[in-house]
């Protein structure tokens, strides 16, 4: 039986769920970086065994994301939901508190699987609302992802910076995931996701595998522009150490505000266009911080392809959710997984490229990889990315 043989909850109802979920998954998984340095201290870390457990966090991510769309198509996506969210509340505090790298190990798994379950099962979410809806969303619902970010690092920043301990800096937030949790359960479905599947997993092929490309590249884009912006800026670009964070607010800034506008723009022009000028646009912001050696410049390339890769990734998930090569848990969980290893393992690679070459090389490696992207667009179905078929 397909969740759209149905009753659905009230379409305001459904959309105001989808919202909170789409901002309490970003508020989350921002939430536990800036403990990092007093998770490091505590322990007594070094670099590169803070790598190391970190590691965990991706890991959990990676393994539940294929989970979570499975259980998806059997469950639908509000116990789903509900179980990662309280999971990941009950993992926060321990996170703050807990001196011992065995059970940190245990506990960053434990947060990253419920974090990636939450990723995974609230796009499943976006595309039957928008289905159920006609109406194209899911720039809107990728916006407030990014605000709830951007809410959740600032805001532990700050009650850390108030004096406010780890452990009840953490609680807080726990509470006010909880919370957010159980006023955006009432409008997340519970049907089955696709008709009569059975398959718990599936290897993605066919467009879905191209999307998931696609989308791995864009995710690389963006963890290059958290993990490296700050980096580059300080080693390459000789910014002072107050500043450095500039380059990661040019590009969350730009990105945000292409997202919260995304869903006006979508509906007027074509998916495809928006992806091949996006890409071309990432991709000229990249190799701009790469070749030119002017600060004030790198900041506006950041702010470029945070512009550039806003729309991408949510104009992507539409097109999943309009293919019938696989069932759409499915498609969704395959894409989720394979963009979230770009965002989780890609800068490591870049790490890699940077230690061998030069950091603006590996930079500049992205941006080429980002034309990539804007011609895979342009081999898409139209009717497909364009979304023709929907009327």
């Amino acid at each position: 039986m397909s969740l759209l043989d149905n009753p659905l909850p009230a379409s305001t109802q459904a959309q105001r769920s989808t919202r909170l979920a789409f901002l309490i998954a970003g508020f989350a998984g921002a939430a536990w970086a800036p403990i990092i340095p007093y998770v490091k201290l505590r322990c007594g870390l070094t670099d590169a065994h803070l790598g190391l457990l970190l590691l965990c966090l991706g890991t959990g991510s990676i393994i539940a994301m294929p989970v979570a769309g499975a259980l998806a198509g059997r469950l639908g996506c509000r116990w789903i939901v509900a179980f990662s969210t309280l999971a990941v509340c009950c993992v926060l505090p321990v996170l703050a508190t807990s001196s011992s790298v065995p059970l940190l190990a245990v506990a960053l798994t434990i947060f990253g699987a419920g974090i990636g379950s939450i990723d995974c099962v609230i796009n499943v979410q976006a595309i039957l609302v928008e289905r159920a809806c006609q109406r194209t969303m899911m720039s809107g619902f990728h916006g407030l992802f990014s605000v709830g970010g951007l809410s959740g690092a600032t805001g532990v920043s700050t009650l850390l910076s108030l004096g406010l301990s780890p452990t009840i800096a953490c609680s807080a937030v726990s509470v006010l995931i909880l919370l957010g949790g159980i006023l955006a359960l009432p409008g997340l479905f519970t049907s089955h996701t696709s008709s009569g599947d059975n398959q718990p997993f599936a290897i993605p092929h066919g467009v879905v595998l191209i999307i998931g490309i696609m989308c791995f590249i864009v995710f690389l884009a963006e963890g290059a522009a958290i993990d490296w912006s700050a980096v580059f800026l300080a080693t390459i670009r000789h910014v002072d150490m107050r500043y450095t964070g500039l380059g990661y607010v040019a590009f969350a800034c730009t990105m945000t505000a292409g997202r919260l506008l995304g869903d006006h723009l979508v509906r007027r022009v074509p998916g495809r266009t928006l992806v091949t000028a996006g890409s071309l646009m990432g991709a000229l912001g990249m190799l701009l911080i790469a070749t030119v050696p002017v600060w004030q410049l790198t900041l506006c390339g950041y702010a470029m392809v945070g512009a550039g890769c806003a729309n991408i990734v949510p104009v992507l998930y539409s097109t999943v959710g309009r293919q019938k090569l696989m069932p759409e848990h499915l498609a969704v969980s395959a894409v989720t997984t394979l963009g979230y290893a770009g965002i989780l393992l890609g800068p490591a690679a870049l790490g890699f490229i940077a230690q061998s070459l030069s950091l603006p090389f590996a930079l500049g490696t992205v941006g080429v990889l980002l034309m990539v992207v804007a011609l895979s667009g342009m081999i898409l179905p139209r009717a497909l990315i364009n979304g023709e078929d929907q009327g």
